[in-house]
């Protein structure tokens, strides 16, 4: 959105108690073998994902980093802002995968390119079709790292959004029903 979203006051990861321990499992399971998570979004208040939908109803051409083929009107359409969205119920995480030493991977052409991430193929909130966890074809190390971070995630408890390699979501959440607002804050 090239701007601060309604709801974000700080940079800080808010997930329920479940969600957190599930995802510091993971942690330790993949530290065994020299990796570590990138946490990149957690909880994400209502109003955040309402400030993303009226942003995408204003006119604006393709952006080359974040939705190089994507018209921003269809970006709700074509699933990859959502009207409602499961961040909002705080036991969902958008994550990646790096080395403990971060060694530099490659930088994506699309998505964040300021994480030191595995190569994935795309960056994070690459809204392409490219980024759907199984798009074919995609390089081999690529399509190996979303399957190590989608197994590591599946064994913690977390399922996979087909459409987004990086977004997760606790199987067994607390509160499936729920839409909170509060605002992420240090406090």
């Amino acid at each position: 959105m090239h701007r601060k979203v309604s709801g974000y006051d700080a940079p800080v990861c808010v997930l329920t108690s479940q969600a957190a321990q599930a995802l510091s499992a993971v942690q330790k399971a993949i530290a065994a073998g020299g990796l570590t998570l990138v946490v990149f979004d957690c909880y994400r208040p209502a109003r955040a994902v309402s400030d993303m939908g009226d942003w995408t109803k204003t006119s604006g051409p393709p952006d080359p980093q974040w939705y190089p083929k994507v018209k921003r009107k269809d970006l709700i359409a074509k699933g990859y802002i959502g009207e409602l969205s499961t961040h909002s119920r705080g036991s969902t995480v958008d994550v990646a995968i790096t080395r403990a030493d971060r060694k530099s991977a490659p930088k994506p052409a699309c998505g964040a390119t300021d994480a030191d991430t595995l190569d994935f193929g795309t960056g994070f909130d690459c809204f392409d079709p490219t980024s759907e966890t199984a798009h074919r074809p995609i390089a081999s190390e690529a399509a190996a790292n979303r399957k190590k971070l989608v197994e590591a995630m599946r064994a913690g408890g977390f399922k996979n959004y087909a459409r987004e390699w990086w977004h997760f979501t606790l199987e067994n959440e607390p509160f499936p029903r729920e839409r909170f607002n509060f605002p992420v804050t240090a406090e």
